[in-house]
């Protein structure tokens, strides 16, 4: 296992964890609101929280599907060209994305140098840099995930392979070894097995 795999698999371990944990989270904020909301006791902090929470699932989460190239893509586009233009199409994309992040990321610091000293309203005590800091994190894991990812990606559009068709490929291999487990065969699932 390489370098780039072992940093790979780590980072996504991480993600995994993060996004489940801000989900679930998030999930317990909102049923705690409706709940409290039939007793007359709403929060009034529940809508900031929520709204943060939510922006920081979708970073990390992006984050996540960058790593695991689940962002959509257009492959097919990329695999009608021939590889003299598919690569350094390909090349120019990995750039203009990396390129975004990076101003992205620049931004976000931008946007938490400006609101030094700012707290959120409902909760005083927490800062609005703490909450924004998701913006240049998420940056830099989104950059990061694509670096990692990007030697596999590459060499699979260098290759002609689309991900959609790996995929597919993946999923009635999975589909055909359960038939198997489960002793069925294309005559019974048809129902030509004379049953």
């Amino acid at each position: 296992m390489t370098i780039v795999n072992r940093l790979s698999t780590w980072l996504e371990k991480i993600l995994e964890v993060f996004t489940a944990v801000l989900m679930v989270t998030l999930t317990l904020v909102v049923l705690y609101a409706v709940v409290m909301r039939y007793t007359a006791r709403t929060p009034s902090w529940y809508d900031e929280v929520a709204a943060i929470m939510l922006v920081w699932l979708t970073y990390y989460a992006g984050a996540l599907a960058a790593l695991k190239r689940g962002h959509i893509g257009v492959d097919g586009v990329l695999r009608a060209m021939p590889v003299a233009i598919r690569m350094p199409v390909a090349y120019l994309a990995e750039a203009c994305v990396i390129v975004f992040f990076v101003i992205l990321g620049w931004a976000g610091l931008v946007v938490l140098d400006i609101m030094q000293g700012m707290n959120l309203i409902t909760l005083r005590w927490v800062p609005i840099t703490f909450t924004q800091s998701v913006i240049p994190i998420g940056a830099a894991l989104f950059i990061i995930a694509t670096f990692l990812s990007m030697p596999a990606h590459l060499k699979k559009i260098r290759s002609g392979i689309s991900q959609e068709e790996e995929e597919i490929a993946q999923a009635i291999a999975e589909a055909e070894r359960d038939n198997k487990e489960a002793g069925l065969t294309a005559d019974s699932i048809a129902g030509r097995d004379g049953r």
